[in-house]
């Protein structure tokens, strides 16, 4: 069954797509960039360049909001998709909670300056990458959702599968840390870090179940 002409959300309100375009690159954006962060501080600590990352994803996270109040205002204002208008914003709320996820660890990494042992650090590596892969997956199924609806599921699944990647990374990395011979405050400190690092992957999953339900709801 055809569903994605059909089912193409803003098909006649070009400069609508083109918002929700742009709220989604910042969100991929922000993933981007919180890598490169991350894989900065754990090379060099928080050097300038890690602050002038973390700086990028302050004004990637503001011009978000922006986008999403210029977004929730033309919904409203101008009457649009009124059966949709609320599984919209949802989506849009929640997808932005990722962006603020992102720049609270870039914060804590900032004012905390936690001490990475090397061991640690191939682990972390890999909790970020995965995570931000959750991220770009749900992006594009975000996409889809405005696009070609079909897609949705295609996307979803990704999601899940590196969710549970950074599931089994954050374990296997809490593990390590327990196991080394590090103090406990200083376990405790990095468990934290790990821990809101996976809340990325874990909040793009949530996203995720969220998108299949309003898939069903406008396809039934």
């Amino acid at each position: 069954m055809k569903l994605g002409k059909d089912l193409r959300l803003f098909r006649r309100t070009k400069d609508l797509e083109i918002q929700i375009d742009q709220f989604l690159d910042a969100l991929s954006q922000s993933a981007l960039v919180f890598k490169s962060a991350v894989d900065v501080y754990l090379a060099d600590g928080g050097s300038v360049e890690f602050t002038d990352k973390h700086q990028h994803v302050d004004r990637l996270e503001s011009t978000a909001d922006d986008l999403r109040r210029a977004i929730e205002i033309q919904l409203y204002s101008q009457t649009l998709i009124p059966e949709s208008r609320g599984d919209v914003l949802g989506l849009l709320e929640n997808l932005d909670k990722i962006i603020n996820l992102i720049e609270r660890v870039l914060w804590s990494f900032e004012i905390e300056k936690p001490e990475i042992p090397e061991a640690c650090r191939e682990g972390y590596c890999k909790l970020v990458a995965a995570s931000c892969d959750a991220v770009d997956s749900v992006v594009l199924a975000s996409r889809a959702f405005f696009r070609n609806i079909e897609a949705v599921g295609d996307h979803n699944h990704k999601v899940i599968f590196f969710e549970t990647e950074a599931d089994k990374i954050s374990t296997r990395l809490k593990r390590e840390i327990f196991e080394s011979d590090i103090d406990l405050g200083h376990k405790m400190h990095l468990r934290e870090f790990v821990e809101d690092i996976d809340d990325i992957a874990d909040w793009s999953e949530d996203v995720a179940d969220r998108l299949a339900i309003y898939v069903i709801k406008r396809t039934v």
